[in-house]
C-alpha cells in the first residue's frame, strides 16, 4: 500500500475516528484505524465492536492495500509532523512507514484481515432530522443516563421515539427521569434505546458540521450519516423502562420560580457540599419564603428568598447535582416545580401547565 494525502484532512479525521477506538482492549486491533486505500481515496475505519465511525479521503493511491495502525501513536504522529503531506507506504511484513518532508517513521502495523468488519444497516427507516434539534434534545436529557450498567443496562441508553409528529427522548437512571419532546415534520413513527455513549458522540459531529443528520434505524443497528463521516450503533433489546408508572397524576405542593434566580441560590449553597449523594440540600418551602441550606464537614451554608407558593409548608432534601443538572436543561426562564410532600419526587416543567417540552423528576433524599 502507498498512498499520498493532506496532512490536515487526515489529522483531523484520526481525531475524530479516535473518540471511538478501543482502549486497553483483549484485542489489540480494536486500538487501532484500519487504513483502506484504492484509488482516489482512503478509508479510516474505527469499530470497538459496540460503535464505530467511518471516513473516506481524497488521497493519491500509488498501490492499494490495508493495514491497521495504533489510534494514538498514528494521532500523535501526524500532530508533530510538519508539511503540508503525508505519504504512507506498507510492505508485506506489515512495516509501515510515514514520511512528512525530511521525517520518516517506520512503526508496526498490524494485519487488516484481524480487524473485524464494521457492520451496516441495510434495513430499517430513513430519517432526517435538523441538526440543532438533535443537539438540544440530547443536551436536555443525556444527564439523567446512567452511568452503571449494573442489573439494568438499558438505563444506559437514551429512548427515542416519534409518534404522530413528536420527537421525544427519555433518560432515566433509577433515582432521576428526563424527558424532552418537540414537534417534528417527521412522518415515520419510529422507537428505539440508543447507548448514552454513542449519542453524546453523534451529537459532537452534529455540533461541528451543523447539516441535517441523515438516520437510518434497523432492528439491532443505528446508523447516522453526518457531513462526510458515518457513525453506527448498536441498538438495546428490549423494551425501555415504563417510565409512565412514575409520573404524578395529581400535586399538593406548587412553586412558581425564575429558573435562574433558584439556580444561582442552589449554585452558591451546594460550595460546602462534596458528596451530593450523602449530604442533601435542604429545601424549606412555606407560603411566602423557600429557605436552602446544608450543613457539611466544611461548614453550614443558608439562603432566604421570596417565591410564589402554593400548598402546605414542608422540608425535602434533594441532591444537589441533580437538581442543577435539570434547572440547567430548562430552557424557558420561569418553572414550576411540583411536590407531594417530603417522601414523594419532584416534578419540574414549565410555567405554561399545557406546554410538554420539558419534564424533569428528582427522587428526594431522606433528611436526618
Amino acid at each position: 500500500m502507498k498512498f499520498t494525502v493532506s496532512k490536515d484532512s487526515f489529522l483531523e479525521a484520526v481525531l475524530k475516528l479516535l473518540r471511538v477506538v478501543g482502549v486497553k482492549s483483549t484485542m489489540p486491533v480494536l486500538e487501532g484505524i484500519l487504513l483502506s486505500a484504492k484509488e482516489g481515496e482512503v478509508t479510516l475505519t474505527a469499530y470497538n465492536l459496540e460503535m464505530g465511525m467511518k471516513k473516506e479521503i481524497f488521497c493519491e493511491c500509488k498501490e492499494e492495500g490495508e493495514i491497521v495502525i495504533k489510534a494514538r501513536l498514528l494521532c500523535d504522529i501526524l500532530r508533530r509532523m510538519g508539511g503540508s503531506q503525508i505519504e504512507i507506504e506498507t510492505n508485506e511484513k506489515l512495516m509501515c512507514y510515514i514520511k512528512s518532508g525530511e521525517t520518516v517513521f517506520d512503526i508496526m502495523g498490524m494485519e487488516a484481515s484481524d480487524f473485524p468488519e464494521m457492520p451496516t444497516v441495510n434495513e430499517g427507516s430513513d430519517i432526517i432530522m435538523n441538526s440543532n434539534v438533535l443537539c438540544e434534545m440530547v443536551k436536555g436529557t443525556i444527564f439523567a443516563v446512567s452511568q452503571i450498567e449494573g442489573s439494568r443496562p438499558i438505563y444506559t441508553g437514551l429512548n427515542i421515539s416519534i409518534e404522530n409528529g413528536i420527537l421525544q427522548f427519555v433518560a432515566i437512571d433509577g433515582y432521576r427521569l428526563a424527558i424532552r419532546k418537540e414537534k417534528t415534520e417527521i412522518e415515520k413513527n419510529v422507537n428505539f434505546v440508543v447507548s448514552g455513549k454513542a449519542i453524546s458522540e453523534v451529537i459532537k459531529l452534529a455540533e461541528e458540521y451543523q447539516e441535517e443528520v441523515k438516520i437510518k434505524i434497523g432492528s439491532r443497528l443505528i446508523s447516522f450519516v453526518i457531513g462526510e463521516y458515518v457513525f453506527i450503533a448498536r441498538l438495546f433489546d428490549g423494551e425501555y423502562v415504563d417510565y409512565k408508572k412514575v409520573l404524578p397524576e395529581t400535586f399538593k405542593q406548587s412553586l412558581k420560580i425564575n429558573k435562574n434566580d433558584l439556580l444561582d441560590s442552589v449554585e452558591r449553597v451546594s460550595l460546602l457540599i462534596n458528596d451530593a449523594f450523602s449530604t442533601p440540600l435542604r429545601l424549606l418551602l412555606d407560603e411566602k419564603e423557600a429557605t436552602l441550606s446544608c450543613a457539611t464537614s466544611i461548614g453550614r451554608a443558608k439562603e432566604n428568598f421570596k417565591i410564589d407558593f402554593e400548598g402546605s409548608s414542608f422540608e425535602i432534601g434533594l441532591n444537589s447535582r441533580y437538581l442543577l443538572e435539570a434547572l440547567k436543561a430548562c430552557d424557558e426562564e420561569n418553572i414550576n416545580i411540583k411536590f407531594n410532600g417530603p417522601s414523594a419526587a419532584v416534578t419540574i416543567m414549565p410555567e405554561e401547565e399545557k406546554s410538554e417540552k420539558f419534564l424533569y423528576l428528582i427522587m428526594p433524599l431522606r433528611l436526618k
